[in-house]
């Protein structure tokens, strides 16, 4: 044991360096002349922090006999000029070493070489594992980076109890990583504890200093499009398109399908026999109301669909801009307007127009649209125009 703690300081050797790097080349695909050029700015960063006033020093890179050497540069003076012991070499000294050395010439001193492996020591082994960490951050970006607008599952490790946040572990192994779910991209009303596990929607991988930055989402639309291409083979097999989504996550969800085979019923194909595949959807997503509407090129048939349950009489488009106004049975209205406005605010968002929804016993004003219409929504709920 004795033995082993004296060899401790001394510590990584140059072989031991190049054996490591030539190891993270391999392994981790991480340049051998990238991490050395790193080692080096290290060394010589640390020597000049041990020694005030140095000015220039240099590593010589050896990769035939695997062997690094550290030299401190001096500047050859007269002795009447000797002034900065740290960066000059009077000349007597110089041609002590050489005859050939000259004033103005520059002399390489070899640095000790125990001072030279106590450097090398913390400094290598400091950037060969700060370089093993930015690999494994770069891998675990590039892993979830190629999963964007993807469902992962994560399990929960902890929730903030002072603002609701919930830390995710996603992933195995090496190339896991912590995601924050944050209280926001929360479904409202949703109880999450430690140790469930919980799909997610991954809306962007972002690189930090401290590894990459996953935003994860409940409450994201596009969770609902991922878990249909799960459950109905006609959506991942491109039979069956989804054309547009609408959701208040927690309440109710809106989308629009199309077919590209006029044999497949696209509403069909989602619900899935005796309503099983949108069954296993709701489960999911808690209960949360999900409404399969049959996407039409013209927009007053879409319009009308887009409100169901409620019947629609009769779709006015506007002359100009999207807008329309809608007609329902008198018993209807508030059926087709939804608890606090809600069917028509994901109808307006689904179709992308503004939708002003009248009783069927309404009578047109002269100036068309222009006077007292009550609009269900502001412009800012509307998706924008594509």
């Amino acid at each position: 044991m004795k033995g082993k703690k004296q060899k401790e300081p001394v510590g990584m050797n140059p072989a031991e360096i190049f054996a490591a790097l030539a190891m993270l080349e391999k392994e981790r695909n991480i340049p051998q002349t990238f991490m050395m050029d790193k080692i080096i700015q290290a060394l010589t960063t640390a020597y000049k922090r041990d020694h005030e006033g140095v000015e220039n020093v240099i590593v010589d890179v050896d990769e035939a006999h695997q062997d690094l050497k550290m030299y401190v540069q001096k500047n050859v003076v007269d002795e009447e000029d000797y002034v900065d012991p740290a960066n000059e070499l009077p000349v007597e000294e110089a041609k002590k070493i050489s005859a050939k050395y000259e004033i103005g010439d520059v002399v390489n001193i070899p640095v000790d070489k125990m001072e030279f492996g106590r450097i090398a020591a913390g400094n290598g082994k400091q950037v060969i594992i700060q370089g093993l960490r930015e690999a494994e951050r770069g891998m675990v970006y590039d892993e979830f980076n190629s999963k964007q607008h993807e469902i992962l599952t994560g399990v929960v490790t902890r929730i903030d109890p002072r603002n609701g946040n919930v830390s995710l572990r996603i992933g195995t192994g090496t190339e896991s990583t912590e995601a924050l779910l944050m209280s926001g991209e929360q479904v409202p009303g949703e109880i999450l504890t430690e140790g469930t596990h919980v799909k997610v929607y991954v809306v962007e991988v972002r690189r930090s200093t401290r590894g990459p930055q996953i935003l994860i989402s409940r409450t994201h639309p596009g969770l609902v499009k991922r878990l249909f291409e799960l459950e109905v083979p006609e959506i991942y097999d491109g039979t069956v398109e989804v054309k547009s989504i609408a959701r208040e996550a927690g309440s109710r969800t809106k989308m629009a399908v199309w077919s590209n085979d006029e044999n497949v019923d696209p509403i069909g194909a989602c619900v899935g026999p005796k309503g099983q595949r949108v069954g296993n959807i709701v489960e999911e997503l808690r209960g949360e109301k999900i409404d399969i509407i049959k996407y039409s090129e013209d927009p007053a048939v879409f319009i009308a669909a887009a409100l169901a349950p409620a019947d629609v009489v009769d779709v006015w488009m506007a002359d100009e801009g999207k807008a329309c106004r809608v007609l329902v049975p008198d018993d209807q209205l508030s059926l087709a307007i939804g608890k606090e406005g809600q069917n028509a605010r994901l109808a307006a968002r689904l179709t992308g127009y503004k939708i002003d929804i009248k009783p069927e016993s309404y009578q047109e004003p002269s100036d068309d649209m222009d006077e007292d219409v009550i609009e269900i929504l502001d412009d800012e709920e509307l998706p924008p125009e594509e």
